[in-house]
């Protein structure tokens, strides 16, 4: 949970800068925009849900769960 706030921090830190006006600004292109906030959301969402299978009995798979993000991210960057 708290790598995915530290990676939706990073998101809303960085933002301005991508889109312009300043810091924490989404005046871009829509679409980018767009994408730029389900990425944000995303990251809270794989958190929460991996904490379903977790309570469940399967640690394993909730883990992997909550590291989409970073996993997805790490595509992004190689690419």
């Amino acid at each position: 949970m708290l790598l995915d706030t530290a990676l939706a921090v990073l998101l809303v830190a960085v933002s301005g800068f991508i889109f312009g006006g300043g810091p924490e600004g989404a005046n871009g292109e829509t679409t980018a925009v767009l994408f730029w906030c389900c990425a944000f959301v995303g990251c809270f969402a794989a958190a929460i849900a991996g904490f379903v299978p977790r309570a469940r009995g399967w640690a394993w798979l909730g883990v992997l769960i909550a590291f989409i993000p970073r996993i997805v991210a790490a595509f992004f960057f190689v690419v």
